[in-house]
């Protein structure tokens, strides 16, 4: 899997939301200003090139659809950007974190009972 530029991220972003729909459907969920027509329509084409994508064609209209999952390529951009800026260590990145928004002691409980709750879920499916 490959990282996104921004511009195909927010594309991707309002594909997931959608799911499946035409340029326009796109478009629509994008923020002000709204870019061209064309400039969607190639940022869709370059996601299929890179395999986020794909479309099935009714005539000269394509419906576009996500190839890959928003929760998928979440995990696989935070581990990439734990790798880059805290050696691929969850602990460096919620500590630097925690410094930084200057957590006390009850917040930082609140995130490992968070994290304990998240943790028995996943052992239990």
């Amino acid at each position: 899997m490959k990282e996104l530029t921004k511009a195909e991220e927010q594309v991707m972003k309002a594909l997931w939301e959608i799911e499946r729909g035409v340029v326009h459907d796109i478009i629509a969920k994008l923020p002000d200003p709204k870019p061209a027509y064309n400039t969607v329509s190639t940022i869709v084409r370059i996601l299929e090139t890179k395999k986020f994508a794909d479309h099935k064609a009714y005539g000269k209209t394509h419906e576009y659809f996500p190839l890959i999952a928003k929760k998928d390529y979440s995990k696989f951009y935070l581990s990439n950007f734990m790798d880059s800026y805290f050696g691929g260590s969850f602990k460096n990145l919620v500590s630097f974190f925690a410094k930084e928004n200057d957590l006390n002691i009850n917040e930082l409980n609140q995130l490992i009972e968070i994290a304990k709750k998240d943790t028995k879920t996943s052992n239990d499916e």
